[in-house]
C-alpha cells in the first residue's frame, strides 16, 4: 500500500463522492416522489392509471438500470430527446427506485387496518385529513425499513453511472486503474468512500426506524 499515491488520487475521489451523493440524492428525492404517487394510485385503485402503474413497476424492477441508462442516453436522441450524463443518471436513478419506493409505500398503506380510516371518519374527518393525520403517519412508520433499505441499494447503485461517462466513484477507479495500475490503492480509496456515504446513511436510518417504534408507529 503507497500511502503517497492515496495522498495524490485523494482529491480526483473527494470530487467524483462529491458527484456522486449530489446525483444519488436528486435520483432518491425523484424516486421519493415517484413511488408515493404510484403507491396512492395503487391504494385508492384508480381506473386505467393503476394499470399504467403495475406495468412500469414491473419493467422497472425488472431491467436492470445499465439497460435503462443505455436506453435513457443512446436511445432516446433517436427520437430527438437528448440528455446529458448528469440528468440520464438522476433519471435513471428515479426511474429504477420509483418502482421500488412504491412497492414499500404500498406495503406501508396497505397495513393500516380500515377501521383507522372509519374511526377517522367518524370523528368528522374528511378523507384528505384522515390521510394525512391518520393513514400517512403509520404507513411512514411501517414503510420506513424498506424505505432505508431502498435509499442504501440506490447509493450503491450509481457505481452504475460510469456507463454512461460519469465522473463518479467508480469512473475514477477504473480510469486511475487503467491508466496507472495502482489498483490496490484505487479499490482501497473507492471502499473507504463508499463507506463514508452509506454508513451514516445506514446509521440514520436505524435511529429514525428506532424513533418512529417508540413513538407508538409501527410496533
Amino acid at each position: 500500500m503507497n500511502f503517497e499515491v492515496i495522498r495524490e488520487y485523494l482529491p480526483l475521489y473527494q470530487e467524483a463522492a462529491v458527484l456522486t451523493v449530489k446525483l444519488g440524492v436528486l435520483g432518491i428525492i425523484f424516486a421519493l416522489l415517484i413511488g408515493l404517487a404510484c403507491a396512492l394510485v395503487q391504494y385508492y385503485k384508480v381506473p386505467v392509471i393503476r394499470r399504467i402503474v403495475a406495468a412500469y413497476i414491473e419493467i422497472s424492477r425488472n431491467t436492470p438500470l445499465m439497460i435503462q441508462l443505455f436506453f435513457i442516453y443512446y436511445g432516446l436522441p433517436k427520437i430527438g430527446i437528448r440528455t446529458s450524463p448528469e440528468v440520464c443518471g438522476v433519471a435513471g436513478l428515479a426511474f429504477l427506485g420509483g418502482s421500488y419506493m412504491a412497492e414499500a409505500f404500498r406495503s406501508g398503506l396497505n397495513s393500516v387496518e380500515a377501521i383507522q380510516t372509519e374511526s377517522a371518519f367518524s370523528l368528522g374527518m374528511n378523507r384528505v385529513q384522515a390521510f394525512f393525520y391518520v393513514i400517512l403517519p403509520q404507513a411512514a412508520a411501517t414503510s420506513m425499513p424498506p424505505v432505508v433499505a431502498n435509499v442504501i441499494f440506490l447509493l450503491k447503485e450509481t457505481s452504475i453511472f460510469s456507463a454512461v461517462s460519469l465522473m463518479d466513484l467508480m469512473f475514477t477507479a477504473k480510469d486511475l486503474m487503467g491508466i496507472y495500475h495502482d489498483t490496490t490503492e484505487c479499490l482501497f480509496l473507492l471502499v473507504v468512500f463508499y463507506l463514508i456515504i452509506l454508513l451514516p446513511v445506514s446509521i440514520l436510518g436505524s435511529l429514525l426506524e428506532r424513533r418512529l417504534r417508540y413513538a407508538g408507529f409501527g410496533a
